[in-house]
């Protein structure tokens, strides 16, 4: 089995689900993202923000492919490229700490440390450019499958909550901790990863 995880860039936006391409929960505030979505215009919104964090900031998401068969990606980046993140009342993101913004991992392909690889990865990425953690909102009440992940999932993985809250809680991983996970975190991964597999709807918070 060939894996590679490769930096996201509009050249391989398409691998994404075409549901996630469209969507931009993250990317725009919700008046915004609103408008977007009656305006039909999502995906191009999506795709001026990868070029915009791209062009400000750097590599942003990785992509997943097996035998060059794209089956998962990552998106994360600094609070202050993500408008959604202060709509949460858990925010903000703490200075030293990147958002993770939403993770997927295709259903038959879980189960093969696809996870771990993907998330220690970014963690290379963040620690070389001088960030001590990663922090992410998490869902408390996570139902079904949705934009935000379930915070069960990320404390299942290593994120601690940092700032608690009945639905929307604020949880941290330090990712020095990510470079040494054992196999035994996979399962979680697998778990955290895979939620999030249908038509991400934009809803209010």
């Amino acid at each position: 089995m060939g894996r590679r995880l490769v930096p996201l860039t509009l050249d391989n936006l398409q691998d994404l689900p075409k549901r996630c391409r469209s969507c931009v929960f993250w990317e725009l505030d919700p008046v915004s993202g609103k408008d977007a979505v009656a305006a039909g215009t999502p995906a191009l919104e999506k795709e001026a923000w990868i070029s915009a964090v791209l062009l400000d900031w750097g590599s942003c998401g990785r992509v997943v492919y097996v035998d060059d068969v794209p089956v998962g990606f990552v998106l994360y980046a600094p609070p202050a490229y993500v408008p959604r993140s202060t709509a949460f009342p858990t925010s903000p993101v703490s200075p030293d700490a990147v958002q993770l913004m939403t993770a997927f991992i295709m259903p038959g392909y879980q189960g093969q440390g696809l996870g771990r690889v993907m998330v220690q990865t970014v963690a290379k990425d963040l620690l070389r450019r001088g960030f001590k953690a990663i922090e992410a909102f998490g869902d408390a009440r996570w139902k079904e499958p949705a934009c935000v992940l379930p915070a069960d999932h990320l404390l299942a993985v290593g994120f601690k909550t940092v700032r608690p809250h009945p639905t929307y809680p604020r949880l941290r991983l330090e990712l020095r901790t990510t470079l040494s996970w054992k196999e035994d975190v996979e399962m979680a991964l697998d778990r955290l990863l895979g939620a999030v597999q249908k038509e991400p709807a934009l809803r209010p918070l």
